[in-house]
This record gives C-alpha cells, sequence and structure tokens, in this order.
C-alpha cells in the first residue's frame, strides 16, 4: 500500500478521497490555490501546499506545481478525482514516467478512450453496438453532408475530445449543418484545444445509461452495476439514480457483459464508466468511456457495498479485486441530486459566501459535500457544493426519503439548484420512471419558474 498520497483536486472530491486514505491508513497530502487556503480539505489532510493563485490553469491544472508538491511531499502516488487533469493523459505520462503512481487508468487507455472518435472506431472493430454515425473524426462540411443523410436527421455533432456538452450541437434539418458544423468545431478547439469532431444519429426520447467498471492490474474486470443519468440540462446531470427504473435483470448482465468487453479491448485497469444510450425499443448504443471516477459514484456504492475510490487505490497498489462479478449484488434503491451553486432558473453561476449551511440527516441520508456555514464559493471552478444521494429499500422508499431530505437542506447566502430539485421530485413521471434525457425541456415547458 501507498505511504503518501497526493489529492490533486478540490472541494467534495479531494474530501472524499481524503476520507478513503485515512481508512486504509495512508497519508494525504492537499494542495491548494490561493482562494482555497481554507478550504476543508486542507484543513481534513496530513499535510498541504499551495501550488498557485485561484486560476485553475495556474494551479489545479498546472502540472509542474503538482508533481513538484508531491516531490517536495514525498508522495508515491497522486489520485486526481475528476476533472482538472484526471483524463490528462500527458499528466498520467509524466508520472509514470517519474515513478509516481497515478490512480487511475494508464496514459494509454485515456488517450484511446478520451478521443471519442477513436473509442468509436475500437468498439465498431470490436463489433460492439455503437450509435449510428461515422466512424471516425469528419474533417468537412461535405463529409458531414454525406454521413448526416446516411444515417438520417436528427444528428448530433460532438467532439472528440469532449465532454460536459461542450463541442456539441444537435441538427434537426441538412440547412442547419454547415453553421452547426463550424460552431461545434470552434468551441471544441477553444475548450479542449482540438477542433475535431464527429457525428452520431441523435434520438429524441433516450435514456442515459452508464456502467460501473473495475479493473485490476492483472486485467480481472467487473461491471458493479448501471446507473440511470437521464435527467440532465444541457448535457449536465442533474439527478441520477441506481438501478435504473428502465434496466431489468437480462438487460443489466447484458449491459454489463458489453462494458466489461469494451474495457478489456483496451486493456483498462482501475475505475472507469462505459456509457450507453436506451431507445425505446430497448435497444442500446455505446457512446463513450469515461476514463475517472464519476461525480455520481456514491450511488453505486450505496447499493452494492463496494468502496469505488478504496478500491482505486488498491488496484493503483497492486492488489487484485477482491471482488468476483458474482458477489456484486444490487440491494436497495440509490438517487443523487446534485446541488449546484446556480440560479436554478437559468443555470448560471451564483458564488459567494454561504450565510448558513444545514446538511439533511436520518437513515439512508449521505451528503458529500466541503461546504459549511462561511464557505465561500469562488467564481473560478464548478459550480457543484453538494452531492445529496439517499438510499432505500425500494425506489418508492428512495423516493419519499429524498424529498424528505431535499426538504431538510438548506443552504443560504447564494442560490443554489435546491428549488428545482423539490419540484422534479414532485413531478408525476419522475415519480413513476417515465423520463428521458428531454425531461427538463418538458418540465420547464409544463411548469414554467
Amino acid at each position: 500500500m501507498f505511504k503518501k498520497i497526493l489529492v490533486a483536486n478540490r472541494g467534495e472530491i479531494a474530501v472524499r478521497i481524503i476520507r478513503a486514505c485515512k481508512e486504509l491508513g495512508v497519508r494525504s497530502v492537499a494542495v491548494h490555490s490561493e482562494v482555497d487556503n481554507d478550504a476543508l480539505h486542507v484543513r481534513m489532510a496530513d499535510e498541504h501546499l499551495c501550488i498557485g493563485p485561484a486560476d485553475p490553469s495556474l494551479s489545479y491544472r498546472n502540472i509542474p506545481n503538482i508533481l513538484s508538491a508531491a516531490e517536495i511531499t514525498a508522495c508515491d502516488a497522486i489520485h486526481p478525482g475528476y476533472g482538472f487533469l484526471a483524463e490528462n493523459a500527458h499528466f498520467a505520462e509524466v508520472c509514470e514516467s517519474i515513478g509516481v503512481k497515478f490512480i487511475g487508468p494508464s496514459s494509454e487507455n485515456i488517450a484511446t478512450m478520451g478521443d471519442k472518435a477513436k473509442a468509436r472506431e475500437l468498439m465498431i472493430r470490436q463489433g460492439l453496438p455503437v450509435m449510428p454515425g461515422s466512424e471516425g473524426e469528419i474533417a468537412s462540411t461535405h463529409e458531414a453532408a454525406a454521413v448526416a443523410a446516411k444515417i438520417g436527421y436528427p444528428v448530433i455533432i460532438k467532439a472528440s475530445a469532449g465532454g460536459g456538452g461542450r463541442g456539441m450541437r444537435v441538427v434537426n434539418r441538412e440547412e442547419e449543418l454547415t453553421h452547426a458544423f463550424q460552431a461545434a468545431r470552434a468551441e471544441a478547439a477553444a475548450a479542449f484545444g482540438d477542433q475535431a469532431v464527429y457525428i452520431e444519429k441523435y434520438f429524441l426520447e433516450p435514456r442515459h445509461i452508464e456502467v460501473q467498471i473495475l479493473a485490476d492490474e492483472r486485467g480481472r474486470t467487473i461491471s458493479v452495476g448501471e446507473r440511470d443519468c437521464s435527467i440532465q440540462r444541457r448535457y449536465q446531470k442533474l439527478i441520477e439514480e441506481c438501478p435504473s427504473p428502465a434496466v431489468d435483470d437480462r438487460l443489466r448482465r447484458e449491459l454489463g457483459r458489453i462494458a466489461v468487453e469494451a474495457a478489456q479491448a483496451v486493456r483498462y485497469r482501475n475505475a472507469g464508466t462505459v456509457e450507453f444510450l436506451l431507445d425505446k425499443d430497448r435497444r442500446f448504443f455505446f457512446m463513450e468511456m469515461n476514463t475517472r471516477i464519476q461525480v455520481e459514484h456514491p450511488i453505486t456504492e450505496e447499493v452494492t457495498g463496494i468502496d469505488l475510490v478504496k478500491e482505486q487505490i488498491k488496484i493503483a497498489a497492486g492488489m487484485s479485486l477482491a471482488w468476483k462479478q458474482q458477489d456484486v449484488k444490487i440491494n436497495g434503491h440509490s438517487m443523487e441530486c446534485r446541488i449546484n451553486a446556480e440560479c436554478p432558473e437559468k443555470f448560471t453561476p451564483c458564488p459567494g459566501r454561504i450565510s448558513r449551511f444545514h446538511a439533511p440527516g436520518g437513515p439512508g441520508v449521505r451528503v458529500d459535500t466541503a461546504i459549511e456555514t462561511g464557505a465561500e464559493i469562488p467564481s473560478q471552478y464548478d459550480s457543484l457544493i453538494a452531492k445529496l444521494i439517499v438510499r432505500g429499500q425500494t425506489r418508492e422508499e428512495a423516493l419519499a426519503r429524498m424529498r424528505r431530505a431535499l426538504e431538510e437542506c438548506v443552504v443560504e447566502g447564494i442560490k443554489t439548484t435546491l428549488p428545482l430539485h423539490r419540484r422534479i421530485f414532485e413531478d408525476p413521471d419522475f415519480q413513476k420512471g417515465r423520463f428521458s434525457t428531454s425531461f427538463l425541456e418538458r418540465f420547464f415547458a409544463a411548469y414554467p419558474s
């Protein structure tokens, strides 16, 4: 096992990793920007080091500074969490080259699956069900038009290096294609430094289903159930649940089998998530693979009893998976609400000081957060401030528990998405599990704020 782990992140995920380190008896080092001097993750860690100003490019994404911090504090491993450098193949490669273990997949895994167009090509060669679309990168509007004509409109243009909904454009008609293609490429270049895009068929009422996998250094790979992430706004997830109300045991086994095959095709190591679209006819298609721990990992932990962050650390330390596929059982139902420091009507960021925070509690309630009364929410970082997670024996119990927990939760001083979450959990269609990725569009049309 490692002696000391540097946590190359901030906020709730940094707190989550530090807690895992404490349970494993591993010392932790928090790095932080100047505006995070008094952050919770800094105070929780065994050691801490400032790595730069508020601008994340000069601190949390500053590879030389992070590696220097690891050297100064004699860390033998780095956990990147999610975001920032978590899916940066160069960072993982540099860690590997200097003998500091990157707690995550190999740099080759990240490079292969991080390029969405190349990942599609690979999955097609493996014979796995892939969304109809281009086999790889689309280089011109002429090529884009040919692909779109072949698979039929509507289509979606996606950044090959994309994530978080950036570099994506839905095209309903041929006359929209040229502008959408150019806009997607420009946004991709600005967001990721890479203008490459590809095209997929756009389904109007799909569900977004993702399968958690774990793979040890010896190549043994298991699936750890699926999550339904269909409640999203502008491709940003808002509510997740596990298991999906649309997936039965047979489909769960099939999704798990395909996810494991996809991971094994690239000799994947550590934790990862294989993402699918599920259409109205219960056909599913590979979309992409996220080569990191997901924001929504707690709901999988709640229903399986598997601590995914501790498993990440154990795998990186060379330990074999303690779980076999037949050991993985789904017990109960779990849901997560992402509480963001945002105006709930416009989804615009709302930084500021939290004048009062009260976390809900009671049976089956978990809150993953780094905020507290008096905490300052900076404007430079992601707006996620807390994850409210519940577990029930049934979906109905989980729904009731989440409604109760949302009522108890108090965040004052800034605007948050709490009012929106409360409204969604009162919606009859949501309560009955009748939703798709377009749920929020219909919800806002039916219940304007």
